[in-house]
């Protein structure tokens, strides 16, 4: 299985489990994000959503190139490129706060889904960048839409974007990516974490994240993931991209 799914005590855990592959996102973890989604959106009983990778060294490496290489044309690209998208979107517009437990690297694609939860709670050891343009494309998950949204600070965030580089957890919360970085095990950063969350009932992160979703649908953000995908997949199909995709799995 590529991934695992625990619902306990209002906290419903969805983990990346391909550790052997640095926890890359192919189809079948695209569909177990998507059968988690489908559990959790109208669940009422629980109070938060973890999205994490299995083992130390990965939260997530972005999509298995190993896999996704095989699509060549814009056409063949857009429609892997749209669902993640259109997951992520769901993921970030759940009703109930998600975080990000960043265990590990967090890169590309990784950073995407992180940048889709509310929190990113990130391991004192783990590094993150937007390292798509390396490859001769741009994010394609809506990752970059979500982060401009969420951010807020234009050049900064297009400065993230546009050097496509690997940082360490200690730059990413100075950048205002990470929210928090732990010192130890996930576990003890996520308990570190809600120790100071629950605090409060449930009901009142629901209602504050409803106020930042209003805001999200009112702005078009899913149809403006979309297009970013879209966008993607046209420097998908570009020489560029292939040559530089081909020389990476060259070297494995």
């Amino acid at each position: 299985m590529s991934y695992t799914i625990t619902i306990e005590d209002g906290l419903a855990t969805f983990t990346i489990d391909r550790p052997e592959m640095r926890n890359a996102v192919n189809h079948a973890v695209m569909d177990g994000l998507e059968q988690f989604l489908n559990r959790i959106e109208n669940n009422e009983e629980i109070a938060y959503a973890i999205i994490t990778g299995a083992g130390d060294r990965a939260f997530c490496s972005g999509g298995d190139l190993s896999e996704f290489h095989s699509l060549r044309t814009a056409d063949e690209a857009f429609p892997m490129l749209s669902k993640m998208a259109g997951l992520l979107y769901r993921l970030a517009t759940l009703p109930m706060p998600v975080i990000a437990l960043v265990n590990g690297a967090a890169v590309g694609g990784g950073c995407e889904i992180a940048t889709a939860c509310d929190y990113r709670i990130v391991s004192a050891t783990a590094k993150a960048g937007f390292i798509q343009g390396t490859l001769a494309i741009t994010a394609g998950w809506g990752g970059a839409t979500l982060l401009f949204e969420k951010d807020g600070k234009h050049d900064r965030v297009f400065r993230l974007l546009s050097e496509a580089e690997v940082h360490t957890a200690e730059q990413m919360l100075e950048a205002g990516w990470a929210t928090e970085v732990f010192e130890g095990t996930p576990e003890e950063g996520l308990k570190q974490f809600l120790a100071k969350m629950s605090m409060n009932h449930p009901s009142v992160h629901r209602a504050y994240k409803t106020i930042a979703i209003r805001k999200w649908t009112a702005d078009f953000m899913r149809d403006r993931m979309i297009e970013e995908s879209r966008q993607c997949s046209i420097l998908w199909e570009s020489e560029a991209h292939h040559e530089v995709v081909n020389r990476f799995l060259s070297k494995k």
